[in-house]
């Protein structure tokens, strides 16, 4: 297993000991203080800076909840009044895959514990599920879909004695048919139910889930309704990397087209609903609160070396001609800005834990450094007898 995948996933036990190794600051206790308090987060593949006012969200709170009590209120008198219930209001059309659930995505794959994943000793892959070719008759819509994986993952309880353990993200396919991606590490041996093979056991089982009416159409999607890739798989060594290939095709425009929404599910009520979730993996990070002055220092290094990376996304640009109405795409790269909200934001990395430790030694250099300072620019008469026995302090600046 060693020669072919080598995991690189930090566990809980070593955020822990990273966070631990920050400069934290006691809670306080009673009341909620008035003003923003920094806080630090240590995840496996992320690093965040950040600001809270608890007490400015407790109030918000409870204006969201005095608002709520107040629909109800009127809801329950229309209906004494009328004996009707009104028409709840309609959803928005869900036409693509927004840019806010995509950075959502990145950051709680970056956040996940992928320990149980190989903890077996089992290698990761990717599974491909799709949909026969008349797939509008067995998934007119996006919750029919959602019931096809909940259904699928009942049956792998029953037949594995385990709940899946996976990250999944759909996808659309040129002629409008969804298909899910799925990273996870397969079982070995034989199904208990069946005495099957996994990749046999998710074929057959598939094709019954999605249940077409035509016989053709569901041999057909027997035989080639699943796919099961280790080659893929293999590259997912780490929290990052996982989270990039997750990520990827949203940055094509050659595969823009995936995130498409087909007519048939534009319609409020029959959206796709969550375009990627996760199986079984709990996050595993660490909130701690700092001082303000220890906040704006993690930030500037946050941001550094998010800057010294040298990394640069690259974006299409559309322009529409219009004496043809053709559409053009221009390429276009700029650099990646992070950590830009005052030195508040979060950053990707390979290994989190490794990060903290590093920013954890930098600040309590500097820390050491500014205390230097203090003792050296008063008078020799001011100085203790322990400060002057040893000559003029000597300052040491942190390594760059």
């Amino acid at each position: 297993m060693e020669e072919l995948w080598s995991p690189a996933f930090p566990s809980p036990e070593l955020v822990d000991a990273a966070a631990a190794l920050l400069p934290a600051v006691r809670e306080h206790s009673g009341t909620l203080a008035e003003g923003p308090r920094w806080e630090l987060t240590v995840g496996p593949g992320m690093f965040a800076v950040g600001t809270r006012d608890w007490a400015r969200a407790e109030r918000t709170a409870q204006r969201q909840a005095e608002v709520q009590r107040k629909d109800v209120d009127l809801a329950v008198g229309q209906h004494l009044a009328t004996g009707e219930w009104g028409d709840p209001p309609p959803r928005m059309r869900i036409t693509g895959w927004s840019r806010k659930s995509r950075a959502r995505m990145v950051r709680r794959l970056c956040e996940l514990d992928y320990t149980p994943l190989y903890a077996g000793g089992r290698l990761p892959a990717m599974v491909t599920l799709t949909y026969p070719g008349d797939w509008e008759t067995v998934v007119p819509t996006g919750p029919v879909l959602k019931q096809h994986m909940k259904a699928l993952r009942k049956r792998y309880l029953r037949a594995w004695g385990e709940d899946w353990a996976c990250v999944w993200k759909l996808e659309f396919q040129r002629r409008g048919a969804p298909h899910v991606h799925m990273l996870c590490t397969p079982p070995h041996g034989q199904a208990a139910t069946t005495g099957e093979r996994f990749h046999v056991w998710l074929s057959r089982v598939w094709a019954e889930v999605v249940d077409h009416p035509d016989p053709e159409q569901r041999r057909r999607h027997e035989l080639a309704g699943t796919a099961l890739d280790y080659r893929e798989g293999l590259r997912a060594t780490d929290p990052r990397r996982v989270a990039a290939y997750f990520c990827k095709h949203g940055m094509l425009v050659a595969k823009e087209y995936q995130h498409q929404v087909p007519e048939l599910w534009q319609e409020p009520g029959r959206g796709p609903g969550r375009f990627w979730g996760v199986w079984n993996l709990d996050r595993a990070t660490r909130t701690l609160a700092v001082s303000p002055a220890t906040g704006v220092h993690a930030g500037r290094i946050a941001r550094r070396w998010a800057r010294a990376q040298g990394r640069a996304q690259q974006t299409w640009k559309m322009r529409v001609e219009q004496s043809t109405g053709r559409v053009r795409y221009r390429r276009s790269r700029s650099r990646v800005k992070l950590m830009t909200n005052g030195g508040r934001g979060w950053i990707a990395v390979n290994n989190g834990p490794a990060f903290a430790a590093g920013l954890a030694r930098y600040l309590d250099q500097l820390d050491h450094c500014s205390t230097g300072t203090r003792l050296s620019s008063v008078s020799p008469s001011a100085r203790s007898p322990e400060s002057t026995s040893g000559g003029q302090v000597q300052v040491e600046h942190p390594t760059r």
